[in-house]
């Protein structure tokens, strides 16, 4: 199963609504969200990943919620089968390719340390499972998980078994290494890291799942149009606006920001997993601050107006 095509651009690294009375999903909440997504012209949605927070949920939340979404969204859905357990990644992955998600999205198995021969059977007994259900992505997240290393990732795209990969490690290093061994075996190539968006989508990538569109989606939208049409200006423009989001990101766990940000759009987003302490919550406050003067130039400079 080699490269989709289909799957490239903008895909938005959703966060998950949850209910203000107990950590499930909201799923009115985030239905309202794939609308939101999708009628700023991101070209798919990614679910249940890292930024949606998947681990918190369980297993028939999860299944509702990309059952639900699938039925809703009018662009393509990528869903994070992510699991602790081999059993438990084909379980979710066989449920979400019945939905009719367009590709699985499988990070390593976590919490525990594995080796990376543990890590290469792990995927080649999931994608033999899978049976061509649906296509298969890679997905590097070393912050998060047990890390792909590259030999790792290159040896299991090269099998043609996997459609691709998305790369969270922020590292370029390792996209240029991945390029490299997509000019033998094509795939398609994902960057999951906003801060090297820019550079590796015009060397080569095929597109982003980023976070920031979760909050910020028509900045995304315009700064993918701008690197399709190598308008240097406007790219540099646009990439400092999304590095100044990333900046403040950063400085917080995933995903509170994005979080504050959707809220501040309008959206639902319910309680964090975890509450903040005082100066976090100051920070916090200062972000929202930052942000709700910070988004209108945004929008502006996306739509293509010249700010004096």
């Amino acid at each position: 199963m080699n490269s989709d095509p289909a799957i490239g651009g903008v895909y938005v690294a959703a966060v998950t609504p949850h209910r203000d009375k107990s950590y499930e999903a909201d799923v009115g909440a985030a239905l309202d969200l794939v609308d939101f997504l999708a009628a700023a012209g991101v070209d798919g949605i990614a679910l249940l990943g890292s930024t949606g927070e998947f681990l918190h949920l369980a297993f028939d939340d999860r299944i509702r919620l990309v059952q639900l979404a699938v039925k809703r969204s009018r662009i393509p859905l990528l869903v994070g089968v992510g699991h602790s357990t081999s059993d438990g990644a084909v379980e979710l992955g066989r449920e979400t390719a019945s939905a009719g998600a367009a590709g699985l999205l499988l990070m390593p198995p976590y919490f525990f340390r594995y080796g990376q021969e543990d890590i290469r059977e792990f995927y080649l007994h999931f994608v033999t499972a899978i049976a061509g259900a649906a296509p298969v992505f890679l997905y590097n997240i070393p912050a998060f998980t047990n890390e792909i290393a590259i030999d790792t990732a290159a040896g299991l795209l090269s099998t043609g078994l996997f459609a691709g990969i998305k790369d969270s490690s922020g590292e370029y290093g390792y996209f240029e290494r991945l390029r490299a061994v997509s000019q033998k075996t094509p795939f398609t190539l994902l960057i999951g890291n906003d801060r090297i968006y820019s550079r590796a989508r015009r060397m080569g990538a095929h597109g982003i799942v980023s976070g920031v569109a979760c909050a910020v989606p028509e900045l995304l939208v315009a700064l993918e149009d701008a690197i399709g049409k190598n308008q240097t200006a406007k790219i540099d423009q646009l990439d400092g606006r999304l590095q100044e989001f990333v900046d403040w990101h950063d400085r917080f766990p995933t995903p509170v920001a994005i979080q504050a940000a959707v809220y501040e759009r309008g959206l639902k987003t319910g309680p964090r997993a975890v509450p903040l302490g005082l100066a976090a919550q100051k920070l916090l406050d200062e972000f929202r601050e930052w942000f709700r003067a910070w988004l209108p130039l945004v929008q502006r400079e996306a739509s293509g107006e010249v700010l004096e």
